[in-house]
């Protein structure tokens, strides 16, 4: 088995953030308000058929797509494929009319890994056009967990494995320059984790590895009263605290109302942005931020409705024009109000949703706090609960899947037992890179979003291959 480049030399992925220097367009931080649009691409990674499964290849989802095309929504797969590829195209056509497009993209590790075992090479090369010179202005990619895993159902040990994991396997395809201009993280299923130890362990590690801020929904976050944002379409500040007292932050730009990906389909944030005005930050008047985040691939509306879209708001804008709205991606944004004299300590803290009720039991900042205040809190209100933060608020990714968690923490505490003491020099043996890939796989979201069965079975026998790959001799196979 070919392996993903998901591991390498980790100050390598770090420092190159560093390298990268703020561009502001005069005219565009004299806006009256910006917006921002982003893709978001994924396909898991599954147990190929026609073997046994405990032999069977690993290939992405679309290959599956591709191979049985009378099941379910699988003769969309070709549509699929066109999505993951048009951005160089559809962004390039309006440069070269002398527009200035802006676009965001989050693409999973896992789809990326996919494409190149299926031999897609004209996609990953339309991929790559957009961190060139050309389009690089235009197109900003965003980090993300490599296998699409959401951060309340990955064991804490394991969040910056896959955080250095996306980031390695990007430079591999696209080189340190591109990853140089990576800065913000885009979360699978737009989740924070509530549980503050959790949470301050995810800040640690976006900032460890070299993100600048972070994307969430607006309902995910409260401010630290506990009462909604006042002004959800400026910057705010993430503070996370830990039990022991230790606090690390994060700028976030947040994506208002819900998760219909209409929003992005039809443009909403370009309509929305024309209706805003100036807003008062720090004494001084910036533009705000109208964002949102849809699915590049699922369903008519972005097949079908978002390219045309894209264009005509784009051709209507025309070139930026003071006292008018302009797109902006998120670090150009960040950058314009650094220029403006607002920098991150300037921005509103916000904490998980619901933290505030925690942070009200809690008497003293020591290991274990946060645990107590929750047990009493569950003991007042069964109701309370600390995964439904995400896109949505009516779903757990912990709560039933228990025939899915336990494998996973079993394979997370064995891959540790097995590598944590080996050093840089272990980790370059392929025996790890092969076990490190399982363990990634396993923590995808898809094996609890889509239910019991297929997607059970999938994460089980990935996780029964990992165990086998700790075992010392395993072949990388």
């Amino acid at each position: 088995m070919d392996l993903p480049p998901i591991a390498g030399a980790s100050a390598d992925t770090t420092e190159v953030s560093d390298s990268q220097p703020p561009v502001v367009d005069p005219a565009a931080a004299r806006a009256r308000a910006a917006f921002g649009v982003a893709l978001h691409m994924h396909q898991p990674t599954v147990i190929g058929t026609g073997d046994a499964p405990t032999t069977a290849p690993l290939i992405s989802n679309l290959q599956h797509m591709f191979e049985h095309p009378g099941e379910g929504d699988n003769h969309n797969a070709p549509a699929f494929l066109g999505c993951y590829g048009r951005s160089a195209d559809l962004v390039g056509g309006l440069v070269a009319r002398g527009l200035r497009p802006r676009l965001m993209l989050d693409y999973s590790g896992n789809l990326l890994w996919g494409l190149t075992q299926m031999g897609q090479a004209d996609v990953l090369a339309a991929l790559r056009r957009t961190t060139e010179p050309v389009l690089a202005p235009s197109v900003e990619w965003l980090g993300t967990m490599w296998s699409h895993a959401v951060v309340s159902s990955t064991p804490v040990p394991d969040i910056e494995l896959h955080m250095r994991g996306w980031r390695h396997h990007f430079a591999a395809l696209f080189g340190l320059p591109a990853l140089a201009r990576v800065r913000g993280f885009s979360a699978p299923e737009m989740h924070l984790p509530i549980h503050p130890d959790v949470c301050f362990a995810y800040v640690r590690a976006l900032r460890a590895c070299g993100y600048r801020w972070l994307m969430v929904q607006e309902h995910t976050v409260e401010n630290l009263d506990g009462t909604p944002l006042r002004q959800p379409r400026l910057p705010h500040r993430l503070v996370a605290r830990s039990s022991a007292g230790d606090t690390a932050s994060i700028p976030v730009l947040v994506k208002t109302q819900g998760s219909d990906t209409k929003l992005v389909g039809q443009m909403q944030p370009f309509g929305e942005a024309r209706s805003l005005d100036r807003q008062p930050l720090a004494g001084r008047a910036v533009p705000p931020y109208a964002l949102q985040i849809g699915d590049g691939e699922n369903g008519g509306v972005m097949m079908n409705e978002f390219p045309s879209a894209y264009q005509r708001a784009f051709e209507q804008l025309g070139p930026p024009r003071d006292g008018e709205a302009v797109a902006m991606n998120g670090s150009e944004y960040l950058d314009t109000l650094a220029a403006l004299g607002v920098d991150e300590q300037a921005f509103a803290p916000v904490q998980p949703v619901s933290q505030h009720r925690i942070w009200d039991q809690v008497t003293a900042a020591e290991p274990g706090a946060a645990d107590r205040a929750i047990a009493r809190l569950r003991q007042r209100d069964p109701s309370f609960n600390l995964d439904r933060a995400s896109w949505t608020n009516d779903r757990s990714w912990v709560d039933g899947y228990g025939d899915v968690m336990d494998p996973v923490l079993d394979l997370s505490a064995r891959f540790h037992q097995r590598w944590d003491g080996a050093g840089e020099d272990g980790r370059r043996e392929p025996g790890y890179r092969l076990s490190l890939l399982y363990l990634l796989l396993s923590q995808t979201s898809c094996f609890r979003y889509w239910g019991h069965g297929f997607w059970t079975d999938t994460a089980q026998e990935i996780c029964r291959r990992g165990r086998e790959s700790l075992i010392p001799g395993a072949a990388a196979s």
